[in-house]
This record gives structure tokens, sequence and C-alpha cells, in this order.
């Protein structure tokens, strides 16, 4: 048993080794690619008052070199703060560069978003993260002249970046926070552990491998509880924040238009943020801090509606009777999945929301008259955004005992069906 579990670790630490060579392999690799997509685009679609297209050229040979001598040639440096603050002050000054020649460069800006993390200390970091953000909205609004014609655009764009990389920065304390106070109980368990192992060494195989076990699936439920938490509030938020903004800008002619896009924006992105406070703090979602079930999917469907112009109706059938509060987020979760979906790939003109009490089982329909997909083979839709909203669902609905059902066909539109179990309030 002693060698099984030597055998796991290894593994686990194999896997482990290699998720951290394909990151430090990214983390090389992404600037490149953000100058080669940037120089690309910037050839084929010149900026109208950009840089000469060979100054340019110039300035990308030159950011590529301060790159590879950096990252590239030296990895090693990553330690050591000062010449890696150095290189993150030059390759702000490129990105800098770079976007006065032409916005395409948004695309190079947006690595000091990413390479922030591991050269710098986390109060350097918001100042580094903000300078990122003011050049992406930059690039974003169409260059400097663009931000300069437009300035009121422009900071809208600052604004939304700077709240996504507060965002970012923020879960990232968290997590090294977690990840600090993971360590330190690991290191008192180990302690524990080896106390132990002094006085009962007949136990000590089977005791390392149960403790492995538990760690590994400990972290494995908490990465997929986040996972499933950031999906449902700050990707959903985003998507909605960027739906508006890309609308504001379309009706920026038409104040009134621009300002209710705006508005519907900041109000999204405010309840965003309070959706991510409280799903790092496991509390329940607040539609259900202050009201039942239907009233929430009823009041989540107004908002939607209101929203996205799209006529929705929710109704209830059987008695209401309090759930199990996973239960009830369960549900509520697949709901705000399912019109997200809906509003993202349907092309919807109607949409509608069944909520079933009976017996021993709750369902919850969601029926769209939208484009729908081919699931004759029993796939779901994909997603060209790479989201997983669908699997998503399936893996929360079946963690309470449930079942997801899918079903389309193109012009037919769509009909999602989550069957969970009655659990009463309070039930374990």
């Amino acid at each position: 048993m002693s060698g099984d579990t030597m055998t796991s670790s290894g593994e686990s630490d194999d896997r482990l080794s290699a998720w951290k060579a394909r990151e430090a392999a990214l983390y090389r690799v992404l600037p490149y690619g953000g100058l080669a997509v940037g120089t690309l685009l910037a050839v084929v679609t010149p900026a109208p008052r950009g840089l000469p297209l060979s100054l340019t050229l110039a300035v990308v040979a030159a950011a590529a070199g301060w790159v590879a001598w950096f990252i590239t040639l030296h990895p090693g440096w990553q330690v050591h703060r000062v010449r890696m603050a150095v290189y993150y002050a030059g390759l702000l000054t490129f990105g800098a560069v770079l976007v006065v020649a032409s916005p395409w460069y948004g695309y190079f800006a947006w690595i000091g978003y990413l390479h922030a993390f591991p050269v710098l200390s986390w109060r350097w970091r918001i100042a580094g993260v903000a300078v990122t953000a003011v050049l992406v909205a930059t690039a974003q609004g169409g260059g400097v002249a663009a931000a300069s014609s437009d300035w009121q655009l422009w900071l809208v764009l600052v604004l939304f970046n700077m709240l996504v990389a507060g965002a970012v920065i923020w879960f990232s304390i968290v997590a090294e926070r977690e990840d600090a106070k993971r360590k330190r109980l690991v290191a008192e368990l180990a302690a524990a552990n080896r106390q132990l192992t002094e006085t009962v060494r007949e136990n000590e195989g089977l005791h390392a491998q149960l403790v492995t076990q538990a760690r590994e699936a400990g972290v494995l439920d908490e990465r997929q509880r986040m996972a499933r938490e950031i999906h449902d509030t700050l990707a959903q938020g985003l998507t909605g924040i960027i739906t508006q903004l890309e609308a504001a800008e379309q009706t920026r002619d038409r104040s009134g238009d621009w300002r209710r896009h705006v508005d519907n924006a900041l109000a999204l992105a405010r309840e965003s943020l309070t959706e991510a406070r409280r799903s790092v703090r496991a509390i329940r979602p607040e539609p259900l801090e202050t009201a039942r079930l239907p009233d929430a999917l009823a009041e989540l469907g107004g908002r939607w509606s209101a929203l996205h112009g799209v006529r929705a109706d929710v109704s209830t059938t059987g008695t209401p009777r309090p759930l199990h509060p996973e239960v009830e987020v369960t549900l509520l979760r697949a709901a705000q999945e399912a019109l997200a979906n809906v509003a993202r790939h349907a092309a919807a003109s109607r949409v509608g929301l069944t909520l079933s009490y009976m017996s021993d089982v709750v369902t919850l329909d969601v029926r769209d008259d939208g484009t729908g997909f081919d699931a004759g083979n029993g796939a779901v839709a994909p997603k060209p955004d790479g989201g997983y909203g669908l699997t998503a669902m399936r893996q929360r609905v079946a963690r309470v005992g449930g079942r997801l059902a899918v079903e389309s066909e193109p012009g037919g539109g769509t009909a999602i069906s989550a069957s969970v179990p009655a659990l009463p309030g309070g039930a374990g």
C-alpha cells in the first residue's frame, strides 16, 4: 500500500509539474503572439494617423528583443524584483508607443495584465495593471486620436478595464491568501502526521494515502466551486457589460440611448461585484436571501427581459414550498445560465420559464423560439467563446442528485429541463 501511495503522489506531482511547465511556456510565448497579431492587423488595416510602418516595425523588433532578453533568454531573472521592475516598465513603455502607432497593438499591451502577477509585488501590481488598463482602453477606443475626440467613451472604457483588472487582482489576492493558509494547514498536518507515525507505525501507509486523497479531493472541490461561481458571476456579468458597452458604442450619437446602455453596464458591474464577493464567502445569491425561489425566478426573468428586450414568461405549477438551499441555488443558477445562453446564441423573440413542484422532484424548464442547434446526437451546443455553460449546469445539477436534459433542432428553438430532488429546507 505504501508503494501505491508513493506512485499516486508521484503522478500528482508529475501532473502539477506538467501544468506549471505549460503555464511557463504560455507566459513566454504570448508576448510574441500579441506582437505578431498586432503587426499583421496594423499592416492589413493601418491606422489613419499612426506612426510610419518602418518606425513601427523597428519598435516591434525592439519590443520583441526586450521580452526575449528578460524572459526567454534569462528565465531565472524572474526572482529578481529590481530586474523584473525594469523589465515591466520597459514592457509598458513599448506597449504605449505601439498603441500610439496603431490601436491594433492593444493585443500586445494586454500582456501587461499577464506579466504583472509573477514579476511584481502586489502593491506595484496594482499600479502596473492600472496603466495597462489605460493602454488597453485607448486601443479599444480606436487609438489616441479617437480617444481625444470622444473622451467620454474612452473614460467609460478605462473604467471598465480597471473594473475587470480590479476584480482579477482581488481574486488573485484572495487566492494567494488561501494558498498561504492552505500551506500552513498542510505544514501543521504534516507535523501531526509525523507525531502520529511515531506512535502508530503500522498505519503509516494508510494514513498518508488518506491524507493525500483528502487534500486532493478538497482542492479539486474548491476549484470546481470557484470555477462555477466565477462563471455564474463574473463571466456572465462581464458578458452583459460588454454587450451594453457595444450597444452604447453603436448609439453614441443618441445621448438618451447611450446613457441607458452605460447605466445598464454600470448596474451589471455593481451586481456582478456583489455576487462575486458573496461567492467567495460561499453565501447564497442575494435574490434567495430576500425572496422565495418562484419570486426570485420572476424577478430574474423581468430584469433579463428589460435588459435584452426579449419577452420572458415565468410561471409556477404545483404548491411552492421551501427547499434545501443548495437545491434552490442550483435551480436559480441553471435559470441564469439558460437565459445567458439565449441572449448570446438563440436570437429568440420569446422565452418561457416554468418551475414545477411535484411530490419528490422539482423541475425547471426553459424554452425559447430561437435558432436552435443540432442535438440529435446528444451533444450540447458548442460555445464559440470557449465557455462551459451547459457543462457547469450539468455539474451543478448532478451535484444535488439531479439530471439535465437538452432538446433542440435547427430553427426549432431549444428546451432545457433541470430536474432535482425536492429536498425540504434544512435537509442534509
